[in-house]
């Protein structure tokens, strides 16, 4: 039985001795402060106690809200007291208790017998105290009955009473403890999700440097038996940085941008930046560095996966432009990783790093992009498999400086709605024109925006995470896939999946260009010879998997960023068999024992087959 031991003010002491009192006993250490009102108000006493301390929880005794009698103007209102409540006990960071059944009282000047006989209720134990020797008397106590106090947040037992079992929550590294988030914790609800996919992990550790990452891994490592989610812009399609039951290790607070030499256009990147922030801090130089086609996802994930975005037709993946990373292994030893030292861990990275260790820190050779046109056109087309058929061609023989992604969904009565969206990387409104027209006769244009601007004008169309963190509910379900070509065999069997109504998301990112002028080898993507990549997204996992067959067949590996389906056939399908057999041998010696496990894992135990 752990002794939690706090203070009871008398409401008679004066205002500044009664908070005087109350930093005296968060200073000692003790775990509570309660008072009576009595002839004070309830909610000004404890908002003047809750702003003259920072981690203590506070108890202000308050008798139930009755119904109130409508004739009584004194009466209290049940959903404005409850209103008032949880405000003030949001702001005041989960400290206010109103329950007086949630402590215990001993009295005053207790004996330890006192105390053990209070504390077999199992709740905190509070003790009259008037002066500041009574409550350091109090904290001795506490000390000699559990020792010093551990490090880390206070949480009050109902806080820890929302802790699931299999956690040690009381071991979490002490560097690690003042930002962890356990359930009960009033900022749950803002790390608990991900973009897409609802969750609800049993701790989130939020580590800010390296050392860090490793005493996180390392308290992971001791949890086998739970899940393992890596999260750092909490965007991905994919849904693995959330998980229900298990640990996240989010490393969104590693968002630092910096310039390392203008000279070679050489920056440093943290994980937990998102590309809205990397193209708003190049911009001044006139640089960027292309991504995907939404500026809020963060760049752990993409910038280890791959990188499809509106510039890779011109300048390549975003992977093509690394240069180094900075990575902390499952052992917890930290490592840099180029060209020159661990390079066969730099090609890993480089389109399969979520298996081999958790890279705290990315530099890109970046490049010089002036403004470019933006264009998000919206057409009506009659026939979906006559317009798909076009629009690859178009897309396959447009110039390198033109990238265009078309989505489309459910065919409509009227016909299929079609959204593209596209860019031109040049400066010259003629040629921004001249390139998008042949895209703009698919069908008949309902909607149309096309500007000129800076790359980041079109990364920061993206909205802000914001302090509520992100929303996403249930599980995701896509499927994701690469072809050589947009054929019209791909076309007609592409139209009959959509007819099937059970994808409400299909996408077509075009690739070729500079993408394919990278080795297939050079880089654990190698899929370099890829035409177009697809996206399905559906309701659920059957129906979705039945609609997908019909495209399968077509189909020459996958980009795992936009899959959602974790199966040893779909790893297969990412990386050809060379690449895999590599992989195997990289995973053998960067992360023998499989600690990053729950993602697209690289199984082990095929290499013995």
């Amino acid at each position: 039985m752990t002794l939690e031991l706090g203070v009871v003010l008398d409401p008679a002491l004066p205002p500044a001795t009664m908070a005087a009192l109350a930093q005296r006993a968060e200073e000692a250490g003790l775990d509570m402060v309660v008072t009576n009102p009595g002839d004070l108000d309830p909610w000004t006493t404890a908002t003047w106690l809750l702003g003259s301390t920072k981690s203590i929880p506070i108890g202000v005794a308050l008798a139930p809200v009755a119904t109130p009698d409508p004739r009584d103007p004194e009466a209290g209102y049940p959903s404005v007291a409850g209103r008032a409540r949880d405000s003030l006990d949001l702001l005041a960071g989960a400290r206010l208790i109103t329950d007086p059944s949630a402590w215990t009282l001993a009295p005053a000047d207790p004996s330890p017998a006192d105390l053990e006989r209070a504390a077999a209720a199992n709740l905190p134990v509070v003790v009259p105290a008037s002066t500041e020797a009574e409550v350091d008397r109090l904290a001795r106590l506490l000390i000699e009955h559990r020792g010093p106090r551990p490090t880390g947040p206070r949480r009050t037992s109902s806080v820890r009473a929302k802790r699931l079992p299999g956690i040690a929550y009381d071991e979490v590294p002490a560097s690690l403890a003042e930002t962890a988030v356990e359930p009960g914790d009033p900022a749950y609800r803002t790390v608990r999700s991900t973009y897409l996919r609802g969750g609800r992990p049993g701790l989130v550790l939020r580590p800010t440097t390296p050392p860090q990452v490793a005493d996180a891994l390392a308290f992971a490592d001791r949890h086998r038996h739970l899940p393992l989610g890596i999260r750092s812009g909490g965007h991905g399609v994919s849904g693995r940085s959330t998980n229900n039951g298990g640990l996240v290790i989010d490393v969104g607070g590693m968002n630092t941008i910096e310039v390392l030499d203008t000279a070679t256009r050489r920056v440093r990147i943290g994980p937990g930046a998102t590309w809205k922030q990397v193209a708003a801090a190049l911009d001044p130089y006139g640089w960027a560095l292309g991504s995907g086609d939404y500026g809020g996802v963060g760049v752990g994930g993409l910038a280890t996966a791959g990188g499809i975005g509106y510039l890779s037709r011109k300048h390549g993946l975003t992977i093509d432009h690394l240069v180094a990373v900075e990575m902390v292994l499952a052992d917890g030893s930290i490592v840099r990783a180029d060209r020159e030292e661990n390079p066969d861990l730099f090609w890993g990275v480089r389109g399969a790093g979520a298996n081999l260790g958790v890279v705290t820190a990315f530099e890109f050779e970046v490049y010089e992009v002036a403004e470019v046109g933006s264009a998000q056109l919206t057409l009506v087309v009659p026939d979906i498999e006559e317009a798909l058929l076009r629009f690859g061609e178009m897309a396959a023989e447009a110039p390198r400086d033109t990238t265009v992604f078309l989505v489309t969904g459910r065919p409509r009565p009227e016909g299929s709605v079609i959204q593209l969206y596209g860019l031109v990387d040049s400066p010259d409104p003629e040629v921004i024109v001249e390139r998008l027209t042949p895209f703009a006769s698919l069908g008949a244009l309902v909607q149309q925006q096309v500007i000129l601007a800076h790359y980041t004008d079109v990364m920061n169309q993206a909205h802000d995470i914001g302090p509520d963190g992100h929303h996403g509910h249930g599980e995701p379900h896509a499927r994701s896939g690469l072809i050589p070509g947009l054929t019209s065999e791909f076309a007609r069997d592409a139209a009959q999946l959509l007819r099937t109504g059970d994808v409400y998301f299909f996408q077509l990112r075009t690739m070729g260009g500079a993408i394919a002028d990278v080795d297939p080898t050079a880089t654990a993507f190698a899929h370099r010879n890829a035409a177009f990549q697809i996206t399905a997204m559906g309701g659920g996992t059957e129906a979705l998997d039945t609609a997908w067959s019909l495209v399968q067949p077509h189909l020459e590996g996958l980009y795992l960023s936009f899959e959602t389906t974790r199966s040893p056939e779909r790893v297969a399908d990412a990386f050809p068999p060379a690449t895999l057999t590599r992989l195997r041998e990289l995973k053998q010696r960067f992360d023998p024992t499989n600690l990053f496990r729950d993602n697209f894992n690289i199984d082990l135990s095929e290499m013995n087959r």
